[in-house]
């Protein structure tokens, strides 16, 4: 199956529409979330569970035979469902990247939606609900922030430049981590998908994520790489293409920056 960029506009428009209802739904319910543990190191909410449902119903309305797997799913579990017809076209869902900001009141969080198709994106969804930011993107198309083209930034690492961090780096803290810290003004947003966003729009130089899933980068991936960046995993291999078949929801430590700054912020992860 050849996708036409007329398909990619619908499936970009369908995407568009899902985050926003997620969003304002999660902003609803900001000040009065119920949070629970999933995990040693994750909260969940009963928005997220809300939200990616009605992601999920939107565009099934549309491509009732699309592929999703999306993070809330059975017992702590992910949701995963294959694609049921000719269209091997998988739908990558975080109802809620930034569920600890989240449900302790704080509206720093994104809706994050991707598009695969034979093993890589094609399309991708970033929203932040809180200030009202969509960022998008299709397959040879522009990387926008709410309809306007942005690119990576030309900086390179500097004591005024910034870097987005992760917050899950295990004990004890890598050196690489104190480099970062002395040598620029870093970040932790508390959500992978906005510091992706950011690194695309121009924001930070770079974003490090130590235990993203697909969910939480593959919008970011296409979006960055779009407006000229480079993303890679710390070895500095190309994420994509993957077999979604395959994939169990398997963390993927991510490096995204702009052209001047991987390598070198590639050499101090190695």
């Amino acid at each position: 199956m050849v996708l036409e960029h007329r398909d990619l506009s619908e499936i970009l428009e369908t995407g568009i529409v899902a985050a926003r209802l997620a969003g304002q739904r999660a902003m609803e319910e900001i000040y009065f979330v119920k949070a629970s543990v999933k995990s040693e190191d994750q909260l969940v909410t009963e928005a997220d569970i809300r939200c990616q449902k009605i992601i999920i119903d939107r565009i099934k309305e549309s491509y009732p035979d699309h592929g999703f797997i999306a993070e809330e799913g059975d017992k702590g579990e992910m949701f995963k469902q294959s694609p049921r017809g000719s269209e091997q076209i998988w739908w990558l869902i975080d109802p809620i990247d930034g569920t600890n900001n989240f449900a302790h009141k704080m509206p720093l969080f994104a809706v994050s939606i991707g598009v695969i198709y034979e093993g890589v994106p094609i399309a991708g969804v970033i929203f932040d609900p809180a200030t009202d930011s969509m960022f998008t993107v299709v397959k040879d198309g522009k990387a926008q922030l709410n309809g306007r083209r942005i690119e990576v930034s030309e900086e390179d690492i500097n004591d005024f430049s910034s870097i987005g961090l992760d917050s899950h780096f295990g004990s004890p803290t890598p050196q690489w981590v104190q480099k970062i810290m002395e040598k620029t003004r870093f970040r932790n947003l508390g959500t992978t998908a906005l510091q992706l966003a950011y690194v695309a729009s121009g924001g930070l130089v770079a974003t490090i994520s130590c235990t993203p899933k697909l969910w939480d980068i593959t919008a970011g991936a296409i979006l960055i790489e779009t407006a000229g960046g480079i993303i890679t995993d710390w070895q500095g291999n190309k994420v994509f293409p993957i077999d979604l078949d395959k994939y169990q929801g398997h963390t993927i430590a991510v490096l995204a920056a702009n052209k001047k700054t991987h390598d070198e912020i590639l050499k101090m992860l190695k």
